[in-house]
């Protein structure tokens, strides 16, 4: 197929000029059950989604080397792990249709070794490309190279992963790295004399916890008035988040600061807190951090209830979907990794319009 070997010759010839890719050295194993059927996309999500992808539908829509629709296998986390996820779940959905030149698969996990099965059904498949948001930084490197020997296009979205950059042709990613610092930064910058934080992590071993965890660990490690009171995956879940923030509520430990690296477990963390009557937010007695910039949680700071929130920007089918044209057409791809434009948000200077605007 001409395509197969537009694909393999571009991913060759990038090998030299592409930019370093974003990746993270620890690794752990990842846990919680996984959808393997695909759920609609979520209605909610759908309307930011839907104008991701229409600015790319008002060109032509690709088409493989013999007319027939671009078969893309996507490999994603649950949808229902968090907000964010459902608005990325939702944005690819939107653009990876068969109006839009393509013959779309997905397949959903939380669990690496899931996500690496489905890889390998859909290189069975003969999809022309692999797109990937992967559970795991790690165990990706056999897989991939299989892709890469049967001429398929691997291309990640959301997450880095530990493996050979000539093993797929681009990365749409966000920088975690960068996320948990500017959060660390933000909390250092607000002058506590003490620091007593309940860490709430999220999966263990994906590229959002490393980022998030890593940042934090640092300022720790490197400041004597920091203190972690406890340290525990609630796995991206509300009501597990709830629990850890009970269980320190129960051991009389003190603590001015709640990290949760998304969302809903820093709500789950605040209705514990709600529970036992203790103050959150903008001049109280806890101070609140989330990630993802959910509208709701948004809705959060302006009300002064939590104090800051990292964005993680979930809308990257566009840009997949140009990598795909340019492939298609024989073109030279420019860029190995491209890093998402994000931001933090404190609740002091949070506007409505900020809401509408990167609320997702």
């Amino acid at each position: 197929m001409k395509k197969r070997t537009l694909v393999t010759m571009l991913a060759v010839s990038m090998v030299a000029a592409s930019l370093a890719g974003c990746s993270s050295s620890k690794t752990s194993s990842a846990g919680t059950a996984a959808a393997t059927e695909a759920p609609a996309a979520t209605e909610a999500a759908a309307p930011a989604a839907t104008e991701a992808a229409k600015a790319e539908t008002e060109a032509p829509a690709p088409a493989a080397a013999d007319g027939e629709l671009i078969k893309v296998g996507i490999i994603n986390n649950d949808p229902n792990e968090s907000g964010y996820r459902t608005a990325n779940d939702a944005d690819m959905k939107a653009m990876f249709t068969k109006e839009n030149g393509y013959d779309a698969s997905f397949a959903y996990s939380l669990k690496n070794d899931e996500q690496i099965t489905a890889a390998q059904k859909f290189i069975q498949d003969e999809v022309d490309y692999l797109l990937l948001s992967a559970a795991d930084t790690s165990g990706w490197d056999s897989v991939l190279k299989d892709a890469q020997d049967a001429g398929i296009g691997v291309i990640l979205f959301d997450r880095t992963i530990d493996a050979s950059e000539d093993l797929y042709l681009a990365s749409i990613v966000s920088d975690m790295n960068k996320e948990g610092e500017t959060a660390v930064n933000w909390l250092a910058d607000q002058g506590l004399d003490e620091y007593n934080v309940i860490h709430i992590q999220g999966v263990m071993g994906s590229a959002a916890q490393q980022g998030r965890t890593g940042a934090l660990d640092a300022k720790v490690a490197a400041d004597d008035s920091w203190n972690l009171i406890t340290q525990q995956t609630a796995e991206w879940n509300s009501e597990k988040a709830q629990q850890i923030v009970q269980s320190v509520i129960d051991s009389g430990s003190k603590f001015n600061v709640i990290y949760a690296e998304n969302d809903d477990m820093a709500k789950g963390a605040v209705a514990a807190l709600d529970k036992a009557n203790i103050s959150h937010g903008v001049g109280k007695d806890v101070i609140i951090m989330g990630f993802d910039c959910n509208k709701w949680a948004l809705q959060e700071l302006l009300d002064q209830n939590w104090n800051y929130d990292g964005q993680c920007n979930p809308f990257q089918a566009a840009y997949i979907d140009e990598i795909i044209k340019k492939v298609q057409n024989g073109e030279t791809l420019t860029e190995k990794t491209i890093i998402m434009d994000e931001k933090g948000f404190d609740a002091t200077t949070i506007t409505a319009e900020d809401v509408e605007k990167y609320g997702i």
